[in-house]
C-alpha cells in the first residue's frame, strides 16, 4: 500500500472507527482534534494527536487549509475526512492532492458534480436512471408554475444541499411564496449557493440507498442496499440492511442503478447512491449521491463481512478493489439506531453536558460504535450523535430484538437522549410490517 500514515480529520465515533481501521491495516494514524477533543478513546488509540483549532468548527474542523497543513506537518501521506464537516468538500480533496496527499474519497471533480443536485440529476437522467420530476427555480412564481403542473405539496431544495439540510416542504401557493426567500437564504448561508430547485413530493416514499465501491483500475460493484426511511426532518434515526419489503425485481434494479450512476460520473472509492422508492407504485427514483462513508455503514458491514473503512483506505492507497460482484453475499439482517443527546420532549433540543454514567448492556449480537464513556463531554458545538447500536440477526425480527434489549438496558446520565423514541419506533406495528415512509415518524410518532 502506498500510504503509511493517515491524518484523521474528524471527531467522535467516526474518528475512533478510522483509527481502528488504520490499526487493522498496520497504518499509523494522526488525529486532528479541536481544543476540546484532545482526549477520549480516539485520542488514546491514535499514534499522535494534534490540535487544529478552537472548539468552533468553522475555526477547526471546517478549515481545509488547516487540515492539509496539519497533515503535512505530521508527515502524513493521506487524509480521511470521515463524514460531516469537510467529508464532501472538493476544496479539501483538491488541496490534499495538490500537496501530494492521498484523499480517502473520490476525485474532487466527481465530488463537485455529485454535490450539485442539479448536475447530479442531469447526470442520472443522461445515464437512464428515473429521476423525480423537478426543475431549478429562480423565483417563487417559477416554483408555483411547477406545482400547478405536478400538484402540491412540493419540496424546495438547495442545489448544493446535503445531509437533509436546505429542504422546505410547501403545502400550497401561499406557503411556497413565504418559504422561497427563507430557503434561498438558508442555502446561501449553509452552502454558499442560493440556487434552489423544486421537486415533486413522493408521499409514500421509502429511502433506499446503495453502497458502491470502485478502485482506480475500473472495477465497480455494489455492496448491497440499506433502508433509511425512519427520519425526522430528513435526518435519519434508524437504518437497516438489507432493505426489507422490496420486491426482488426492485431490489435488483435499484442496485444496478446505483452502479450505473457511479460508473457514469467516474466515481472512485466508496460512496452511496440514494433513491426514493414509491411504496405504493413500486417505482424508484434517483435522489442524490453521498461521496463519503455513511453513518449507517455498520449495517452493511454486519451483513456482508466487509470492513468498509479499511476498504476505503486500501483503495486510496492504490490497492485493487479485490471484490467481484459475485463475491458479494448478503447474510442475515442488521438494524442500527442512532443514540443522540437530544431532549425529545422539548422539540429535539440538543442536550449538551458531561456524562456521569454511560453503560451499554452486554447483549449477544450487539455491535456498539461510540466514543462515549463516563466523563465524556457532549459539547454544544457539534452533532449530537453519541452512539450507534447495531443489532445483528439471522432474520429482521431477531436484529430488532437485539437493539430493543440494548436500549432497555442502556444507562445514560448527565444528558437527555432519544432512547425512548427509538424504542417506541422499534416496538411499533407499522415498523414491524414495513409500513414506514420518510414522513411516517413525524406524522405518526414524533412531531
Amino acid at each position: 500500500m502506498s500510504i503509511s500514515r493517515v491524518f484523521v480529520a474528524n471527531r467522535g465515533e467516526i474518528a475512533l472507527r478510522i483509527v481502528r481501521a488504520c490499526r487493522k491495516l498496520g497504518l499509523e494514524s494522526v488525529l486532528g482534534a479541536s481544543e476540546i477533543d484532545g482526549e477520549g478513546p480516539a485520542a488514546r488509540l491514535a499514534d499522535r494527536v494534534v490540535c487544529i483549532g478552537p472548539a468552533a468548527p468553522e475555526r477547526s474542523y471546517l478549515r481545509h487549509d488547516t487540515v492539509v497543513q496539519a497533515a503535512l506537518g505530521t508527515g502524513c501521506d493521506a487524509i480521511h475526512p470521515g463524514y460531516g464537516f469537510l467529508a464532501e468538500n472538493p476544496e479539501l480533496a483538491a488541496a490534499a492532492l495538490d500537496h501530494g496527499l492521498r484523499f480517502v474519497g473520490p476525485p474532487p471533480e466527481v465530488m463537485t458534480l455529485a454535490g450539485d443536485k442539479l448536475r447530479a440529476r442531469a447526470a442520472a437522467a443522461e445515464a437512464g436512471l428515473p429521476v423525480v420530476p423537478g426543475r431549478q427555480v429562480a423565483a417563487a412564481a417559477d416554483a408555483h408554475d411547477f406545482a400547478e403542473e405536478w400538484g402540491y405539496p412540493v419540496l424546495l431544495k438547495a442545489a448544493s444541499g446535503g445531509g437533509g439540510r436546505g429542504i422546505k416542504l410547501a403545502g400550497d401557493a401561499a406557503e411556497l411564496e413565504a418559504l422561497h426567500p427563507a430557503a434561498a437564504a438558508e442555502a446561501r448561508a449553509a452552502f454558499g449557493d442560493e440556487r434552489l430547485y423544486v421537486e415533486r413530493l413522493i408521499r409514500d416514499a421509502r429511502h433506499v440507498e446503495v453502497q458502491v465501491a470502485a478502485d482506480d483500475r475500473g472495477a465497480m460493484i455494489h455492496i448491497g442496499e440499506r433502508d433509511c426511511s425512519v427520519q425526522r426532518r430528513h435526518q435519519k434515526l434508524i437504518e437497516e440492511a438489507p432493505a426489507p419489503f422490496l420486491t426482488d425485481s426492485t431490489r435488483e434494479a435499484v442496485r444496478e442503478a446505483g452502479v450505473t450512476f457511479a460508473r457514469a460520473i467516474g466515481y472512485r472509492n466508496l460512496g452511496t447512491v440514494e433513491f426514493l422508492v414509491d411504496a405504493t407504485l413500486d417505482e424508484f427514483f434517483f435522489l442524490e449521491m453521498n461521496c463519503r462513508i455513511q453513518v449507517e455503514h455498520p449495517v452493511t458491514e454486519a451483513v456482508t463481512g466487509y470492513d468498509l473503512v479499511a476498504k476505503q483506505l486500501e483503495i486510496a492507497g492504490g490497492e485493487p478493489l479485490g471484490i467481484a460482484q459475485p463475491d458479494v453475499a448478503i447474510a442475515g439482517h442488521a438494524v442500527e439506531c442512532r443514540l443522540t443527546a437530544e431532549d425529545v420532549s422539548a422539540g429535539f433540543r440538543p442536550s449538551p453536558g458531561t456524562l456521569t454514567r454511560f453503560e451499554v448492556p452486554d447483549v449477544a449480537n450487539l455491535r456498539v460504535d461510540t466514543h462515549c464513556e463516563e466523563g465524556t463531554v457532549i459539547p454544544p458545538h457539534y452533532d449530537s450523535l453519541m452512539a450507534k447500536l447495531i443489532g445483528i440477526g439471522s432474520e429482521r425480527d431477531e436484529a430488532v430484538d437485539v437493539v430493543r434489549e440494548a436500549l432497555d438496558g442502556l444507562q445514560v446520565e448527565g444528558v437527555e437522549t432519544n432512547r425512548e423514541l427509538l424504542a417506541s419506533v422499534l416496538a411499533h406495528d407499522d415498523f414491524a410490517r414495513g409500513a414506514v415512509t420518510t414522513r411516517w415518524l413525524e406524522e405518526a410518532v414524533a412531531a
